[in-house]
């Protein structure tokens, strides 16, 4: 009422840290990317990359769009895109990722497996292409015509 041309102004999304020493216990829910430079026991839900540095440790489930894991992790993860470990990363727990780079000098003590991408319609495979005339009956063998993807 006093102010009629009110600006809205617009939030902008902020990454969260964990930063060395810190110690957080609890359920982590972030529309952004979290990176964890400390001591985290817990659940963890991201929409963005969480990202677990050399001094990280993570007692925990973690599921988010991608992960980076240069620290230690010990509980399962779910990567939707891809997850990363890198040399000095370490995971003690189960994989599921639609990519996996795994780093020489990574340690990976778990299972791994891979979502499956959704099929294209016409991803490689051969489809007979059987033409009719006007009459509803089929042409001859030359015209029946074999097309690729």
């Amino acid at each position: 009422m006093w102010n009629k041309n009110k600006h809205q102004t617009s939030v902008k999304s902020t990454d969260s840290l964990i930063g060395h020493g810190g110690t957080l216990e609890g359920k982590v829910n972030c529309d952004t990317n979290l990176r964890i430079e400390g001591n985290f026991s817990g659940e963890i839900h991201c929409r963005g990359t969480v990202t677990v540095g050399e001094q990280g440790a993570v007692r925990s489930t973690i599921k988010a769009q991608e992960i980076i894991i240069a620290g230690k992790v010990y509980g399962d993860v779910t990567a939707d895109r891809r997850l990363i470990m890198t040399g000095t990363g370490q995971l003690h727990g189960n994989i599921l990722a639609g990519s996996l780079s795994i780093m020489e000098g990574s340690v990976l003590n778990g299972s791994v497996a891979m979502t499956e991408e959704p099929a294209l319609e016409h991803a490689g495979g051969l489809q007979v292409s059987d033409k009719t005339d006007k009459t509803g009956k089929h042409g001859s063998k030359a015209q029946s015509t074999l097309e690729a993807g």
